[in-house]
């Protein structure tokens, strides 16, 4: 990846997507710069990721709170303030919350 030169993020207008949990809805803002990729994530209230991610995240907790479930049973709560750090396919994790939240995420090749 090259350089990233300064620039600000008006999350105001960047279009959001909409990705179905296996209940409720996630909707992404996304930036993509190379291979670094960083989405503001909401959650929908009693929401449960559809699947086991095995991707590398930085995951900072804006508002709300949730729980970082993983493959093998561990669950971790995070709440405003808080951040979660893991590398590509280490620990297979998912995501649910019942009163909804939003999340800074940072991902890319750096995570490897």
């Amino acid at each position: 990846m090259s350089a990233i030169p300064f620039q600000t993020i008006d999350w105001n207008q960047i279009s959001k997507t909409e990705h179905l949990g296996e209940t409720g809805k996630a909707y992404w803002q996304t930036i993509q710069l190379g291979n670094l990729r960083i989405r503001k994530v909401t959650y929908s209230e009693n929401y449960i990721a559809d699947h086991w991610c095995r991707k590398g995240h930085i995951v900072h907790c804006l508002e709300g709170d949730f729980i970082s479930e993983l493959e093998n049973g561990e669950k971790f709560s995070l709440s405003k303030g808080m951040t979660y750090i893991v590398s590509d396919d280490v620990s297979s994790h998912r995501s649910i919350t019942t009163k909804g939240v939003e999340l800074l995420i940072i991902d890319g090749d750096f995570l490897k």
